[in-house]
């Protein structure tokens, strides 16, 4: 006896459970926006298609990385602005300041080292590489970065205090 084929989802529920994952990064970006800050030692590491469709920022900046970018927030963010499609952070890149917006759509990965949180959202690349970069000190990296892959590294880690 043949099987009927699979019925096709019209529904899109895979695309629906995106866009309500994407907004546990919206409420986790609002919470750390309010004037308390970040609770505990919970820090983001926020990964983007820097290429995706209302990325900006400083062209040197997003020049740098033509794939993939990971900023962390954790203690040296400025202005972080979670709005309902995007958000937009002040981080120091080489010691200076810049302007960063991301549309939630652009981001591939979230991720809470402290507690071990990782949310993994569809892209078209699925094997990319992430770079933890804008780190004010030194925290555990992502899991499954490429060793080969190159990073940026704060000078600060090596300095005495």
């Amino acid at each position: 006896m043949a099987q009927d084929p699979p019925a096709q989802d019209q529904m899109h529920y895979e695309a629906m459970a995106q866009e309500a994952l994407r907004g546990v990064v919206k409420a986790a970006l609002k919470r750390a926006a309010a004037p308390e800050g970040l609770p505990g030692a919970h820090h983001f590491y926020i990964t983007f298609k820097t290429e995706a469709p209302g990325v900006s920022g400083p062209n040197d900046l997003l020049g740098k990385y033509p794939d993939e970018m990971t900023i962390v927030l954790q203690h040296q963010y400025w202005d972080l602005a979670p709005g309902e499609t995007f958000f937009s952070i002040t981080l120091k890149f080489g010691g200076q300041p810049k302007r960063l917006s991301v549309p939630y759509a652009a981001v591939t990965r979230f991720y809470d080292p402290s507690v071990q949180f990782l949310l993994q959202f569809e892209s078209a690349a699925s094997n990319t590489t992430t770079l933890p970069i804008a780190q004010d000190e030194p925290t555990e990296p992502p899991t499954e970065t490429d060793p080969d892959a190159p990073n940026v590294v704060s000078l600060d880690t090596f300095r005495k205090k």
